[in-house]
């Protein structure tokens, strides 16, 4: 690591190791690349892929994949190791919305779709009924659609939560994003660990047939026996799907990194979720949320018909 220094105060900056660099695609995958980038123009699509600086956009769109977000770009909390923009007061939303994302997935050629959401609590309902309104116009012109969303909290508000559970997506996901001693640092004041954690038992006590996942990133700070409890603590809420990631600091504004978690750990860290009977856990310095969600969902349902 290295020492800089930044208005008088020393900054300690982590270098990024060997294993951190990111294949760009050629050929077929760049074609792929541009014609995700033109449809999502054209039918005014956001997706967190963009707004969050995914690692692994290349990759993805290479492929045809990519996770859309719906309700705007602009989110009304404030979490510091987010780069999606924030406002009190974002764009209305956009009543076309519903029937645009439809079209997107058709254009894609889509079995498994991830769609996930800015916070909205500026309005009353936090935009759970749009929310809805999008997966119910996705499902209805592809019902072979598999769909898989990463939800807000809400506020924890269970009218909220029973409109989203409503849409029939098969998998419902709210990111932990961390331990809970770093949480108040991490996260917005409004977005508490308990709260998350309440928020995912509602949906498993509300539709025990609904698949529910959770997310932490690595390299903030946290040891490894509060990595263990956290694990701990989303299954007792019935989590049956967890992503491990390496956080990277999207720009200078956000959190630094702590530690970059070598490729060794999170396959430990993958073998514990498994043991602790996780379904299936994506573990890897570029895992994300999101990432090849269909290839695991699928797996952890083929492992779950052999238990």
């Amino acid at each position: 690591m290295r020492i800089e220094m930044e208005n008088g105060s020393s900054q300690i900056t982590v270098r990024k190791p060997d294993w951190l660099k990111i294949k760009l695609p050629s050929g077929y995958g760049i074609k792929n690349y541009s014609k995700i980038r033109e449809t999502l123009d054209t039918l005014n699509l956001n997706t967190v892929c963009e707004e969050a600086k995914c690692p692994n956009i290349h990759e993805c769109w290479s492929t045809g994949t990519a996770t859309f977000m719906v309700m705007g770009d602009t989110c009304t909390r404030g979490c510091k190791f987010c780069s999606v923009k924030t406002s009190a007061k974002p764009n209305p939303l956009d009543p076309n919305e519903p029937k645009n994302l439809s079209k997107a997935v058709n254009a894609f050629d889509l079995t498994y779709a991830v769609i996930t959401s800015v916070d909205r609590d500026d309005l009353p309902d936090q935009g759970s009924v749009h929310f809805k309104e999008c997966i119910v116009e996705v499902k209805k012109n592809n019902p072979n659609l598999i769909v898989e969303l990463l939800i807000p909290d809400f506020r924890g508000d269970e009218i909220c939560l029973n409109t989203i559970i409503e849409s029939g997506a098969e998998v419902i996901g709210h990111n932990l994003e961390t331990v809970e001693r770093l949480t108040p640092k991490v996260r917005d004041r409004r977005a508490t660990y308990r709260q998350s954690l309440a928020v995912l038992n509602y949906i498993k006590k509300i539709s025990p047939k609904t698949f529910t996942k959770s997310a932490l990133m690595l390299g903030l700070g946290e040891m490894d026996e509060e990595v263990l409890l956290a694990m701990d603590d989303l299954r007792k809420v019935g989590v049956s799907f967890l992503t491990l990631g390496q956080y990277l600091q999207p720009t200078k504004k956000h959190l630094n990194v702590n530690e970059f978690i070598a490729p060794q750990k999170f396959a430990w860290f993958e073998k514990q979720a498994l043991a602790k009977g996780f379904l299936y856990c994506a573990s890897g310095p570029f895992v994300r949320s999101s990432y090849k969600a269909g290839e695991f969902f699928i797996k952890s349902v083929i492992a779950k018909s052999d238990l």
